[in-house]
Parts: C-alpha cells; structure tokens; sequence
C-alpha cells in the first residue's frame, strides 16, 4: 500500500500526469475525429502541446447515397513535429506503465 501511496503523491494536480510523461510517447484525443499518437515535448496550462513523431489518425463517416449504407474511412498521416491547440484536446493518455 505505500508505494501506491507515494505514486499517487506524485500528483498533486491534473497537469502533473502530463509534467510526468514529458519526452514519453502519449495519446491524444482530439475533436473531430482526430488521435494523435507521439512524444510530448512540450505544453502549457492550456493544454497546448508540442507533439513529435506524431501519427494522426482522422476517422470519417459518410453515406452512401445508392446503399443507404455508412461508409467509415480512417486516414493515417505521420508528423515530425506538430503543434496541439489545447481547445481541440478532449483526452490526454500517458504511456502505459508496467511494474
């Protein structure tokens, strides 16, 4: 139980899961369908992040006007460097932690 307890004590705001996963890849979530995956290089208090080796993954949903049919595509791009507005972040994941 204490080193549960002295995990936990690295946090004492929400902003210090981020401080904690500086130079580590992460998740992001974005509006708009957007994921990023990559390492977090830097951010603020606004959630703006400088992301790098980033992987963008954009899922669309159209209708086929013939089928009726939903018709799902996901595009993946890769970034070297990128530039996260934090009013688009909807999610922040760090990388998991085994031990």
């Amino acid at each position: 139980k204490k080193a549960k307890k002295a995990k936990m004590s690295q946090f004492e705001e929400p902003l210090d899961l981020i401080r904690l996963s500086l130079d580590e890849r992460i998740f992001v979530k974005c509006r708009g369908e957007r994921e990023l995956r990559g390492k977090i290089h830097a951010y603020d208090q606004h959630l703006n992040m400088v992301l790098g080796d980033v992987e963008e993954t954009v899922t669309t949903q159209e209708l086929d006007e013939d089928t009726n049919e939903e018709i799902i595509r996901t595009s993946k791009r890769t970034i070297e460097m990128l530039f996260v507005r934090g009013d688009v972040v909807i999610l922040v994941s760090p990388p998991v932690r085994t031990g």
